[in-house]
């Protein structure tokens, strides 16, 4: 009997069928899954890595808010065209304190992984408020309302001890100075050493150029912090090392 006729007597009966696909099914889980018991973790950590801070956090609560994610992917995949076009590849740690994570594969826009740096702050501020201004062919809504919706960092202390509790590594004192160190970070001639040492390469500025701290200003300085952490120029993945 050939190997052609042993196939046809398993894919005529749904029982045998079911039981083999069933042990391959289970074989290769085991093979996938089992390591993961003997790693003590799963996330390269890498130098640069630190928690959002509540400004930042407040622009990536802002982002999610208006749906941002479900246009914009922040997720480079280890392949030729998106590095190039968008720099390196994304790495688990640059997502370790992501509730949620904004990974993904849909793009209408282009992925945000690298976006920081890339553009001024007044091209944030134009494009926000009128995409099609600055890219013609843009499908993208308008936020210009930001800039008019001013905040303060009423509950921005709860707000960091909840991402306390899902295992971000917010300290008690980044906790009790929460609320100065919203304000300080948008205020260039502010106080902001005690900013710069929990939150280090913290970008220091009047994001929107406007009086105030609206949710234009939160919201920009998240975009900008993207893709800044890690210095690539040095990093070498544990396996090349």
């Amino acid at each position: 009997m050939s190997i052609l006729d042993k196939h046809k007597i398993i894919e005529k009966n749904a029982t045998l069928l079911l039981v083999f696909s069933f042990l391959v099914v289970t074989i290769g889980g085991i093979v996938e899954i089992a390591p993961l018991f003997y790693l003590e973790n799963t996330i390269e950590k890498v130098k640069g890595m630190r928690p959002y801070s509540p400004l930042e956090l407040t622009g990536r609560d802002i982002y999610v808010r208006e749906g941002c994610y479900v246009c914009h992917s922040q997720m480079i995949r280890p392949m030729r065209d998106e590095v190039e076009r968008y720099g390196h590849y994304s790495l688990a740690a640059e997502s370790m304190y992501d509730h949620p994570f904004q990974w993904g594969s849909k793009r209408t826009g282009p992925d945000l992984a690298r976006v920081g740096g890339r553009y001024s702050d007044a091209w944030h501020v134009d494009h926000l408020t009128n995409p099609q201004a600055v890219v013609p062919e843009s499908v993208m809504p308008k936020y210009g309302f930001l800039k008019d919706r001013m905040i303060e960092p009423t509950h921005i202390e709860q707000r960091l001890e909840t991402d306390r509790m899902v295992g971000v590594p917010y300290t008690d004192e980044m906790i009790a100075n929460a609320a100065a160190d919203f304000k300080v970070q948008v205020d260039p001639f502010g106080d902001t050493e005690g900013l710069l040492q929990r939150y280090p390469g913290a970008q220091v500025r009047n994001f929107d150029g406007a009086p105030g701290i609206s949710e234009m200003d939160a919201l920009i300085a998240y975009l900008q912090m993207l893709g800044t952490l890690v210095d690539f120029s040095t990093f070498q993945p544990v396996a090349s090392r």
